[in-house]
């Protein structure tokens, strides 16, 4: 990982995704989750305020002790029990089945294999279990979609490993998810120039038939 990865990329990212822009797309991202909730890459809880009552737990995967450390005062207040359960949303130490839902949030850009991620939270939603994410990823815009591709070796080594250019409905789509409601929007309003970061999107999946 390095010095970099580490102790920079975690509070960068806690910085950069704590505008009320994109706090109101956690809001939304949140709504339709309920009962014992997997979240997957939990970073510093930014997530806990917009959870709605239904929720009863959390069981956070955060690979970052940077991250967690700096979730403790949300954790401390927060109205639910949240523990970490892992550190890798590749394999989850938990029988089938577990979770009423899952929510990921700026994560599938960065896991190494987000497939095998999404296969594994797939696999312990219980049946009709609903997957909600957030996340920023491939435009539409060839043009802005090429300067993903060109822009990636370089966001991968100053971000902690992320990439720009996943198209993250149809990885979803891929793990054997449903997607039953899709925004695509650019997350915040941001000059021309930031477009290769600023897609984005909300959605709600569901488990479909088996692979």
């Amino acid at each position: 990982m390095g010095w970099w990865t580490d102790h920079v990329v975690p509070r960068m990212t806690d910085a950069t995704l704590s505008a009320p822009e994109i706090a109101a797309l956690r809001a939304q991202a949140c709504r339709p989750l309920g009962g014992r909730l997997l979240e997957i890459g939990f970073g510093s809880g930014l997530n806990l305020p917009h959870l709605p009552e239904a929720v009863t737990a959390v069981d956070a995967v955060e690979p970052s002790d940077v991250g967690w450390s700096r979730s403790a005062d949300r954790r401390r207040t927060a109205r639910l029990p949240v523990r970490r359960v892992g550190l890798d949303g590749q394999a989850i130490a938990a029988p089938d089945a577990s979770y009423d839902s899952a929510l990921v949030t700026f994560s599938l850009c960065t896991i190494p294999d987000p497939t095998l991620a999404l296969t594994e939270v797939r696999r312990l939603l219980r049946p009709g279990g609903v997957l909600s994410f957030l996340e920023h990823g491939r435009s539409p815009d060839e043009r802005v979609a090429a300067w993903q591709r060109r822009l990636d070796p370089i966001e991968k080594r100053v971000a902690g490993g992320c990439h720009l250019s996943r198209d993250i409905p149809a990885l979803v789509r891929g793990a054997g998810f449903d997607v039953v409601a899709l925004e695509e929007r650019m997350l915040v309003a941001a000059p021309a120039v930031a477009a290769p970061w600023g897609h984005g999107f909300v959605g709600v999946a569901q488990a479909g038939a088996a692979l």
